[in-house]
């Protein structure tokens, strides 16, 4: 397994392109939580708080198809630094802004808002890159697990620096930490060779690649890693609301949390390790389908460390599952379009999640918690099944 991973990282300038690509990254799993802590301090609301983090996450996420749209259309050297100066410059003014209390709501929104419209998609611009490195499909598959992989360790890592620098520091530091790690990592993955050699898809090769019609070609692994990311969105509030019925604090919560991220990280592992033999778009279903039975029952557990066990197994099937809707993405659409396409998966993900927490934040106060898991574990294998009965139908 090792071997296999070395060897990704022995193509030709993949170390130094990925390297900064993650430092970049980074800054996602910073940002986010130094926002809140800001807006928090400076405002005295949760209320306020809540409301500018919903602004960020729905500019950041949901056009991110757009951002993506534009560095297939431009390049990634002549799109991504615009998006940076604009990025950093309204976080600038967010720290400003947050630095005191008694900051106005209204430009706290607004300037949230329009930090997460420009926030630099690096994550889909990166695996555009390796899927130009990575020429053959198993070490595609090895790189986007390790790509997979790393990222779940940054948005660990991240949230424990913040935790280290709001300890010495105002909030608003955090923010600033966030605009320098984002403005490093892309300065430098901008200058990697195999970056500076991308060129933009000439206008006859973009013809027919919209935003909708590259959904359109990639609804079905779409639609079954929303259930992936509604999955992953519930679990926080499942957790929580199983550790208060069984008498646990929420110290207790994190190390179940954990073991999700734990065992996504071994699937992730396994799966890029593997050279498998059958389908992509039959693995997709599968990995969703068992993800959601495995919710089914998980609220079933005798205990929170039968839980954790349980969450464990659940994470095994994320990181996969994402990655081989990476893969069959990347299969369906030509390279004019792959950061697109890569950033219509990510979307699903992030879009599933947001839907999972809010729709368990509805039920958990009104149904016992058992069934709050089986009715996301349900919602999982039908959209599973959703998107196998579209891949028969386009089989036949």
């Amino acid at each position: 397994m090792s071997a296999s991973y070395a060897q990704v990282l022995r193509i030709p300038h993949a170390r130094r392109t990925f390297a900064t690509a993650l430092l970049g990254r980074l800054s996602y799993g910073v940002v986010p939580l130094s926002v809140m802590l800001a807006v928090t301090r400076a405002s005295g609301s949760y209320a306020v708080a809540g409301a500018v983090m919903a602004f960020y996450g729905v500019t950041a996420v949901f056009l991110m198809p757009w951002r993506a749209a534009v560095i297939d259309r431009y390049g990634p050297r002549r799109a991504l630094v615009p998006l940076l100066v604009a990025y950093t410059a309204l976080l600038g003014l967010l720290a400003a802004a947050v630095w005191r209390p008694g900051a106005s709501p209204y430009v706290l929104g607004a300037l949230t808002a329009l930090a997460g419209a420009f926030v630099p998609p690096l994550g889909p611009t990166m695996r555009a890159v390796w899927a130009r490195l990575a020429e053959d499909r198993p070490l595609l598959q090895r790189a986007y697990s390790l790509d997979g992989i790393a990222e779940e360790l940054l948005f660990l890592s991240g949230p424990l620096m913040v935790g280290v620098l709001v300890s010495v520091a105002p909030p608003a530091v955090g923010i600033v930490a966030g605009a320098v790690l984002i403005a490093a990592g892309t300065v430098g993955f901008v200058a990697s060779p195999v970056v500076r050699a991308i060129r933009p898809a000439a206008p006859t090769a973009r013809r027919g690649t919209g935003g909708l019609e590259v959904l359109r070609r990639i609804g079905r692994p779409v639609g079954a890693v929303t259930g992936v990311g509604l999955a992953i969105g519930s679990l926080d509030l499942l957790v929580l609301a199983f550790a208060d019925l069984h008498g646990h604090g929420g110290a207790s919560v994190a190390w179940v949390l954990a073991a999700v991220s734990a065992g996504s990280a071994v699937g992730g592992l396994l799966n890029g390790a593997v050279a498998w033999r059958g389908s992509a778009r039959t693995r997709l279903v599968l990995l969703t389908l068992v993800l959601g039975l495995v919710l089914l029952g998980a609220g079933l557990a005798p205990g929170l460390g039968t839980l954790a066990l349980v969450m464990a197994v659940a994470g095994f099937f994320v990181s996969p599952a994402v990655t081989t809707a990476y893969l069959i993405a990347d299969e369906i659409v030509g390279p004019e379009v792959r950061t697109l396409a890569g950033a219509w998966v990510n979307t699903a993900v992030n879009a599933g999640s947001t839907v999972g927490t809010a729709a368990v934040g509805a039920l958990a106060g009104h149904l016992p918690v058992a069934v709050c898991f089986s009715a996301t574990g349900v919602a999982v294998v039908l959209m599973a099944l959703a998107a196998a009965k579209g891949a028969a139908a386009r089989a036949v």
